[in-house]
């Protein structure tokens, strides 16, 4: 199997990954402060990592060379974590939804200015088809929903969180300095850990965590574990085999994703005119996967 059919692959999986916390996500998030929840689920994410890669790969002297780039990229990532569930505060849910869709646009552009990756004409018609799919579910191809789309203050917050996700992809690529996916993404993770629980250090201090109800912790658990540690992993494997707008392109399928998961949590079946959103983000991959040769 070629390297970047494998990067494909990897994000094929993050993909349903993280739908799964937004899902999951929405059942918990007036429980708890979401700065307490991502300095507990980074903390978990950064366990299971290290305990992962000491069995495996190993923790190297060398791999702790240059600490502040871990450091940097864990402020892009904590930040885009961060100010999601700032965002959400204010901003509904199919809004934050529709300003994540600008994501792989964005990569596009700070991997052209970070590494000189080209975005062939090609592979921007593909995004476009896919972002284009990706509206169509997150709107339930209700047209007066998408024309009535305002952007207010938490749309703007979650915009900045956005920008520094895709920032993100491409500083992987320059900062990795032969580290594995799972060496690298256990040091960022750890210095996620310590970012968010400076941010929020406050709320973690004042949550009763003896009375959470169990939808949290089981929340907690996934998204420290599978939409955390796994993705992390993932993400760091895919950005090194494939162009940062291709690895974020993939952000597209995450409305269909959830579809899927709220069908599996019995919330109902959308109605047949959405599935043409979900079938033009397959079209947007299959292009995209057709398109190796420039990427």
């Amino acid at each position: 199997m070629r390297q970047s059919t494998r990067g494909h692959l990897a994000m094929l999986i993050f993909s349903s990954l993280v739908a799964g916390s937004f899902s999951l996500g929405s059942l918990a998030a007036n429980e708890l402060a979401p700065a307490a929840l991502n300095a507990v689920r980074f903390a978990i994410a950064a366990a299971v990592l290290g305990a992962v890669a000491l069995a495996t790969t190993g923790l190297p002297r060398q791999m702790w060379q240059a600490p502040w780039r871990y450091l940097l990229l864990s402020g892009f990532f904590a930040s885009y974590f961060i100010l999601m569930f700032e965002g959400l505060k204010t901003a509904p849910p199919v809004s934050a939804a529709a300003v994540f869709t600008l994501t792989p646009i964005m990569s596009g552009l700070a991997g052209y200015v970070l590494l000189r990756q080209i975005t062939t004409r090609h592979m921007a018609t593909a995004l476009v088809i896919g972002g284009a799919g990706a509206l169509w579910v997150i709107f339930r191809a209700d047209l007066q929903a998408l024309l009535g789309f305002e952007v207010g203050r938490g749309e703007v917050i979650y915009f900045i969180g956005c920008a520094a996700h895709a920032v993100y992809t491409p500083m992987v690529r320059k900062l990795n300095r032969g580290e594995s996916a799972l060496q690298f993404s256990f040091g960022v993770t750890l210095a996620c850990c310590l970012v968010a629980m400076l941010w929020g250090w406050g709320d973690i201090v004042a949550t009763d965590w003896s009375a959470l109800p169990g939808i949290v912790w089981i929340t907690i658990l996934y998204v420290a574990i599978f939409a955390s540690a796994a993705t992390f992993v993932l993400l760091q494997f895919a950005a090194l085999r494939i162009p940062s707008a291709k690895v974020m392109a993939y952000t597209y399928l995450v409305p269909s994703w959830v579809l899927v998961w709220e069908v599996a949590l019995g919330h109902g079946v959308p109605q047949v005119l959405v599935l043409g959103g979900v079938a033009l983000t397959i079209v947007a991959l299959i292009m995209l996967l057709k398109d190796e040769g420039a990427g």
